[in-house]
């Protein structure tokens, strides 16, 4: 997951979402489903049809988060992935993050600056002064 979320302006959410798997070859009919079950699972359904230029901050997280999950990954690096989100929001997106971790058994690795984010993992790992403790 992209800290700029890198989302392409001229399309809508749910292309967005969908975009990865199109440029592997499956087609938009196909990847449907799974793109509106993961932008129901990070709240974003109700802006499915709507464009980058008319997201908030908390909403473009979202849809990245979506996008980077709809691969299935087995591992996904995510730096400060509810730096813009609210509490609310942050809580929604750490949740699915727990579900995709048991369920899915992809890796994740969150880069954090919040002790919250961080007290949710399995296992921290603390950089301090360019050491690991």
């Amino acid at each position: 997951m992209f800290q700029s979320f890198n989302l392409l302006p001229t399309m809508s959410v749910l292309e967005n979402v969908c975009l990865p798997l199109m440029l592997a070859g499956q087609s938009p009919g196909s990847i449907r489903p799974d793109a509106m079950a993961l932008l129901d699972r990070v709240g974003m359904t109700p802006r499915a049809g709507h464009y980058v230029h008319q997201l908030s901050g908390g909403e473009l997280q979202r849809t990245a988060i979506a996008r980077a999950l709809i691969h299935k990954p087995r591992l996904l690096l995510a730096d400060e992935p509810t730096g813009n989100l609210d509490s609310a929001g942050a809580a929604r997106v750490l949740e699915v993050f727990r579900d995709i971790a048991a369920g899915e058994l992809t890796t994740l690795v969150i880069v954090t600056h919040s002790a919250e984010v961080a007290a949710a993992a399995g296992r921290r790992i603390r950089l301090r002064d360019g050491r690991l403790e």
